[in-house]
């Protein structure tokens, strides 16, 4: 395990419905000295969204969520200023080209298929969580 001491005070918004994964998510980032916040559907990440004091550093999106899909919440992300530079990470069982090239033209920063492999999407999360020296 590589704990990276800088990574103590970043968050991650993790929006997925399928609790297996979310738990899943939520140990690796944990492990990795992220905290989490988690959002089970798409109406929980657009209310966090709009309501959030604090800006994650990181938000790694289900496509497919009940009530609001992660392309819309793409777009509701977007289009709050203080959230302009949060990066996305799009995890999604969603393989078709169209599929990504929508979340990526929506303004999503990555796009990671599932099943996923944990310590390539570390290495992803690590990629916009680096914490300038």
């Amino acid at each position: 395990m590589q704990n990276n001491p800088s990574s103590s005070a970043l968050s991650v918004l993790v929006v997925e419905d399928d609790e297996h994964i979310a738990q899943v998510l939520k140990f690796m980032l944990e492990r990795q000295g992220y905290q989490v916040v988690h959002a089970a559907d798409g109406r929980a990440a657009c209310a966090h969204v709009e309501s959030a004091v604090d800006l994650p550093a990181l938000v790694l999106l289900d496509v497919m969520l009940p009530y609001v899909d992660g392309f819309e919440i793409v777009r509701v992300i977007r289009s709050r200023d203080a959230w302009a530079d949060v990066p996305i990470v799009m995890l999604t069982a969603k393989t078709m080209e169209r599929d990504i090239v929508r979340a990526l033209d929506a303004g999503a920063n990555d796009y990671v298929v599932k099943p996923f492999q944990p310590n390539e999407l570390l290495a992803r999360v690590r990629r916009f969580l680096r914490v300038p020296s």
